[in-house]
Parts: structure tokens; C-alpha cells; sequence
């Protein structure tokens, strides 16, 4: 069974996902309304928190199983990385917001990657022959780890993958009062062909709150 998905992004008045400053403690606020049991967070995502950050280098402690508690309540992180991309899980593990990492990949996922995560007990589910299979990742995770809700956190590749596969349920978007301008083609939903009517998403308004400092807050489910 496919576990519930959830959208969730923070955008300016004019669709932007970038050039504004994001209120996250209300945007995590929010997010935390639907008690996810995994996160989903895109591959490209992670690579610009990379650029942004100062990374350390591995240490020997990388190459332990780490530590589970079964009285864990926090949820999976899971990432989307048929092509290898991402170098940094031993950074990644001590973010406090996840009790264990998970990485998807595809018939396609280089072998040594693969030994990479092996040599480092991340876990890791191949689904999918060139990309990585979403629909039958996201059964899998429900029927492995009991995940019966997804939050997405990523920009609009990933978003516009699991909208385009009918996977998503419900879009969430906190809505900032700034007009951005400019040409930026980051939005919460990237299609290939905007123009195409094949990818048109029906939403149906279900939920819209004024928060303070003039922040709206919009909930659509997806028409399927």
C-alpha cells in the first residue's frame, strides 16, 4: 500500500522557492502537523545544503553500525539517489531530526556507490531500472517500516516527479509576503514541458489560515 504523501514548500507571493527569506521556525512548525513517518528529502536538496555548509571529514566511526533504540519515534530519511550523487552520510547521520537514513536507488546505481553505502550501514532499496522506481519505493517503506505518511522536503525535481506519477495526495505551501522578481525558473513544481496539458495538476483548495507576520497558509488536495 502506498503511504500517504505530502508536499510541503515555502514560497514567495510570486511562486519563487529561492531569494526570500523563509520563516522555518513556522515553516517546521507547520510541517510537523502531520507527524510524518518518513521524510523525503531530494537528492538535489541535499547537494545545495552541502555547498552551504562546511562539511567535516569522515571519521572511523562511520564504518559502525550505529546505535537503534526501538522506543525511536523520529522519523526515516529517505533520499532518492540513483546516480550516486550524494558523498556526505556521515554528516547527514548526525542531523538530530531522523532515526535512520535510507537511500533509493536504481538497477542503474553505480556498484561502487553501493559498496560505499554497505561500508557505511546505510540502508538502501533498489527499485527502478535507469531512475529510481517512486510508487514502488514508497509501498515498500509502508510495508517495511510500517510508513503510513510522507513528507516531502525538497524543491520542485522531485516534486514535480511524484506529481507527474500521481503519487502526491496533499500540497502544502506557506506562503511569504515578498515578490521576488527576476527569471529564477525555481518553483515547488518542475515540469520538463510547462506548456504541455499531460501535466496539469488539479488541486482542490482544503485548508487556508492567516498566521502572524502576514504569512498564509494553503493546504490542496490533489484531484486524481
Amino acid at each position: 500500500m502506498k503511504p500517504r504523501v505530502i508536499i510541503h514548500n515555502a514560497v514567495s507571493l510570486d511562486g519563487r522557492i529561492d531569494g526570500f527569506d523563509v520563516d522555518m521556525a513556522q515553516y517546521y512548525e507547520l510541517a510537523s502537523t502531520w507527524k510524518e513517518d518518513a521524510t523525503l528529502v531530494g537528492c538535489n536538496t541535499i547537494l545545495k545544503a552541502e555547498e552551504q555548509e562546511e562539511v567535516p571529514e569522515e571519521e572511523e566511526d562511520v564504518f559502525e553500525p550505529p546505535k537503534t533504540d526501538p522506543e525511536d519515534k523520529r522519523p526515516l530519511l529517505v533520499i532518492p539517489d540513483s546516480r550516486g550523487r550524494i558523498r556526505i552520510w556521515h554528516y547527514i547521520r548526525k542531523w538530530p531530526y531522523w532515526r535512520k537514513h535510507i537511500a533509493l536507488c536504481s538497477k542503474a546505481t553505480p556498484e561502487e556507490y553501493l559498496d560505499y553505502l554497505k561500508k557505511r550501514h546505510i540502508e538502501f532499496m533498489i527499485f527502478g531500472d535507469e531512475h529510481v522506481d517512486l510508487k514502488t519505493s514508497l509501498e515498500e517503506l509502508n510495508s517495511k517500516y510500517k510508513v503510513n505518511i510522507v513528507r516531502v522536503d525538497s524543491g520542485g525535481t522531485l516534486n514535480g516527479v511524484l506529481l507527474g506519477e500521481g503519487l502526491v495526495d496533499e500540497v502544502s505551501v506557506l506562503i511569504h509576503p515578498d515578490l521576488v522578481g527576476g527569471t529564477s525558473p525555481l518553483s515547488i513544481f518542475g515540469a520538463s514541458d510547462p506548456t504541455s496539458k499531460e501535466i496539469k495538476i488539479k488541486l482542490k483548495l482544503s485548508h487556508l489560515e492567516n498566521l502572524k507576520d502576514d504569512l498564509v497558509w494553503l493546504r490542496y488536495k490533489v484531484n486524481k
